[in-house]
């Protein structure tokens, strides 16, 4: 047997066992492991972020045997098994390759998407922006949401025209942050926001990796000033937003020069 085979029919048969002997593994259902397997998602997205290949790998197996866990479930219930997971996905692939596996032609990977797209619609004869899932993250969403109408030709012709709607959200805020209407603020927020992970799409970022990478950025220049301060004794509370700053520009150095 091939050894892959061999590795996943022996998590097919642990998985068996553990619904049949272990407490906790016996209770759970569809809706105890929601939770957690939205935490292992982030914890292999945490992985992917760090570039650590042997994390990455670990967490991959965490989700895998939530995969089964389903199937599992499923077959007992008679909905669904393992094998019909794997053949849905194995249909779908072929479905929506047509250029590997039929005789359709593609110029690039924008045609690619964009032909996936339009099977996906037809596949399920529903609404463009029915498969983006509610419960995204609302920036991811929000990417997702722009990615799927420019599937279907909704998109800028000129990404640099994106600008021009970008201050215009801009101005639209700032007036409304003087007219001090909080609703109308929030939702010009909104808009603001939308505008800018529409310009990052546009420009081959992706919004979500670029404000984590940001995030880290922030909090290892921070985690600076926090320990250079209490070396040599003061606290924060007690600083200036000058003295502060000046410590901060050293962190913004020292960053500067760490490797990744």
């Amino acid at each position: 047997m091939d050894e892959r085979l061999a590795a996943f029919k022996k998590l097919l048969d642990l998985m068996d066992e553990l619904r049949e002997k272990c407490p906790w593994d016996k209770k759970q259902t569809f809706e105890s492991l929601r939770n957690l397997t939205l935490e292992e998602a982030y914890e292999l997205a945490d992985s992917i972020t760090k570039s650590d290949p042997e994390d990455i790998r670990k967490e991959l197996g965490d989700l895998m045997l939530h995969i089964v866990f389903y199937s599992k479930i499923g077959s007992e219930i008679n909905a669904f098994d393992i094998k019909d997971v794997i053949e849905g996905i194995n249909e779908k692939l072929i479905f929506r390759h047509p250029h590997v596996f039929g005789n359709v032609l593609v110029a690039d990977e924008n045609e690619v998407k964009e032909n996936w797209e339009h099977l996906k619609i037809r596949e399920s004869n529903k609404s463009v922006l029915s498969g983006v899932p509610l419960s995204l993250p609302a920036l991811i969403k929000a990417n997702r949401i722009q990615d799927k109408v420019k599937g279907v030709g909704f998109d800028w012709e000129k990404k640099s025209q994106i600008w021009d709607k970008v201050m215009e959200e801009l101005r639209e805020l700032r007036d409304e942050i003087d007219k001090a209407d909080q609703k109308k603020v929030e939702s010009e927020f909104g808009d603001l926001f939308f505008s800018l992970v529409n310009a990052a799409r546009l420009y081959g970022i992706d919004p979500e990796t670029a404000l984590e990478k940001t995030n880290r950025k922030f909090t290892r220049r921070f985690n600076y000033l926090e320990s250079k301060t209490m070396s040599v004794g003061k606290s924060l509370k007690a600083m200036s937003l000058d003295e502060m700053n000046v410590i901060w520009e050293e962190a913004k150095q020292f960053d500067n020069h760490q490797p990744g």
